[in-house]
């Protein structure tokens, strides 16, 4: 049978038709009209004033600690439990991180950030959150400790687009926020990021940064280091298409979730990861742990049968990249590493794919 991927790009049907605008305008640099609807319609959709396009959410994080001014020795606490481009730009400011463990929403626990904040051997200068899986993390409490610290938070917001809040939306919460348009995410642009806040001087700085840092001469004149990390306005283009059909995009990922749920409730040992109240997910991927079999049993059995399924994120704290840095622990994220999986959870898929999914996976638990 044909592939079943975890997360695949679903085109909205105009992507080439703007692509094609782009083409005859001939502005597919990073310049264009394309580029400046991007940021808006970001703009429009989250609430937030500023908005800058850029080549990954990497960059975005990269940016953000720039532009707070976060270098060399500084503490920088992060979620553990994520994806590695969510913490690689610490090292690139040769910054430390400070790895906080998640609490039962499978996101950074406030618990055990106010004790990394406690024991941490100075301040740390700014907090790296990551919404995982498209879930919010506990953002109402988490803002609050960092407010009362003094310390910036940073949202990384790179696989929940669409969640919100309390109505407000993943990424607006904090001082910067940060999206991903990765090829495997709700809203793609094949590669890609976002960098949004309402401090006009810091998106103004980012901006500056991003493009080389080139002073306003007429000639190519640089005072410090500056990045190529600007997206193109032919990729933004692709953007803009998606963005028409974000919240469709989203409904169609919590029905695949709803979908599985259903197709699984009556199995015992299986836990999906939570919702918190007054949340809604993204559900970008949907994930679950099993209590009585080895995920990777499942994997090798979807796999056999040309279906894409991986284990949760392994957490930065147990990187051999992160051997020496600090952690606030008590074993959930590993616990939910070494116990979960996400499945399959295309935008475009049907309820029969899930329930082809859904057999196998009763197959192997007998």
């Amino acid at each position: 049978m044909d592939r079943l991927f975890l997360s695949p790009p679903h085109m909205s049907g105009k992507e080439q038709a703007y692509i094609a605008e782009v083409f005859a305008s001939n502005y597919i640099a990073p310049i264009g009209e394309f580029l400046d609807r991007f940021e808006s319609l970001i703009c429009e959709y989250t609430g937030v004033r500023h908005a800058l396009a850029l080549s990954s959410a990497t960059a975005g994080l990269h940016l953000a600690l720039r532009v707070l001014g976060i270098g060399e020795g500084d503490y920088v606490l992060a979620s553990t439990f994520t994806f590695i481009g969510s913490v690689d730009a610490i090292l690139y400011e040769r910054a430390k991180p400070l790895f906080v463990d998640s609490d039962e929403s499978w996101n950074l626990s406030p618990a055990l950030l106010r004790e990394a904040i406690a024991t941490a051997p100075q301040k740390p200068k700014a907090l790296i959150l990551t919404h995982l899986y498209g879930q919010m993390a506990q953002i109402d409490e988490i803002a609050s400790i960092c407010k009362a610290e003094g310390i910036y938070l940073i949202e990384d917001a790179a696989e929940s687009l669409g969640a919100s809040f309390g109505g407000q939306k993943s990424g607006t919460f904090g001082d910067i926020g940060v999206y991903s348009f990765n090829g495997n995410k709700i809203l793609t642009t094949s590669g890609g990021g976002m960098l949004i806040s309402d401090h006009a001087d810091w998106i103004s700085r980012a901006r500056f940064l991003a493009t080389q840092a080139k002073e306003p001469c007429i000639y190519y004149e640089h005072r410090e280091i500056g990045y190529n990390y600007r997206m193109s306005n032919l990729l933004a283009a692709v953007g803009v298409a998606q963005m028409e059909v974000l919240e469709e995009r989203v409904m169609q990922k919590r029905a695949v979730f709803d979908w599985y749920r259903e197709a699984l409730r009556d199995v015992d040992g299986i836990t999906w990861m939570p919702e918190i109240s007054g949340s809604r997910g993204n559900r970008w991927l949907t994930t679950l742990t099993f209590d009585a079999i080895d995920p990777i049993r499942i994997i090798d059995a979807l796999e056999a049968e040309n279906i894409e399924c991986r284990p949760l994120w392994k957490p930065m704290h147990l990187q051999p990249l992160f051997e020496d840095a600090l952690s606030v622990t008590d074993g959930t994220s590993q616990r939910l590493f070494e116990k979960g999986l996400c499945l399959p959870s295309g935008s475009a898929m049907q309820k029969k794919d899930v329930e082809r999914v859904c057999g196998i996976i009763r197959g192997t638990m007998r």
